[in-house]
């Protein structure tokens, strides 16, 4: 006998889609992951740039190179750090060099005017910010030994980049007329540097105080030797 008022059970289709189930265009659809989102997505590589900057920032804090945190503070291999410094010296070299060349320049900046007063003004303001600087002061302190292998050996090559920031200020002075020296520009600047080392690293290299004002009349006699002098003249 039928039974009223019951609904007729419709028997789903072989492979018909169920109720439950969500048709193929409502899916939510899969973004593909290209090369380039990779990269932007993944978390960004140190480079040579942040080294350096890491470097600058430990030495203002007198923090000792050590090449091994550097990189695990970088993210990086020791290796890698490695392959961008060279060594830890030469590491050291790099920003010595940077901070010299930086206080050349603002000593340069401060003044203006020709010939001997000119010379005078910049020459004992660049000691001064040499002599005040007290991460160098520091750094020479903790181990002289070390700091003056750093700043006089060639390994480092700190001497001979400052010898040639020399040589390149002094060219702009003779090509200005502020100068006419007695030596060739090469062995200038190099005796200039040499000159310098000798009086302010005097505490670590023989045990004096440094001498400032000794360092400073030096290096104006160097430069206001002038060419054609009789005094030069081989006799």
């Amino acid at each position: 006998m039928k039974r009223t008022g019951a609904k007729p059970v419709r028997r789903r289709a072989k492979g018909a889609p169920s109720r439950t189930t969500r048709p193929a265009s409502r899916e939510k659809a899969r973004v593909r992951v290209t090369p380039l989102s990779k990269r932007l997505e993944a978390p960004s590589r140190a480079t040579p740039r942040d080294l350096f900057a890491l470097a600058m920032r430990w030495w203002s804090e007198g923090e000792r190179f050590d090449i091994g945190r550097m990189a695990q503070e970088l993210g990086v291999s020791r290796a890698t750090v490695f392959r961008w410094a060279g060594t830890r010296e030469l590491l050291y070299g790099e920003v010595l060099s940077s901070r010299f060349d930086a206080a050349l320049t603002a000593a340069r900046g401060e003044f203006q005017g020709e010939g001997a007063a000119y010379l005078a003004n910049v020459t004992e303001r660049l000691i001064q910010l040499i002599v005040e600087d007290a991460p160098l002061r520091r750094f020479i302190q903790q181990d002289s030994e070390y700091a003056m292998r750093v700043l006089m050996s060639k390994s480092s090559r700190v001497e001979e980049r400052c010898a040639a920031s020399i040589r390149s200020a002094l060219e702009e002075g003779v090509r200005d007329k502020l100068i006419r020296p007695a030596m060739n520009l090469d062995a200038l600047s190099n005796v200039i540097v040499r000159v310098g080392q000798f009086f302010l690293y005097r505490d670590a290299l023989t045990g004096d105080p440094p001498d400032v004002e000794s360092a400073i009349t030096a290096t104006l006699i160097l430069l206001t030797a002038e060419a054609g002098d009789a005094r030069w003249r081989r006799r």
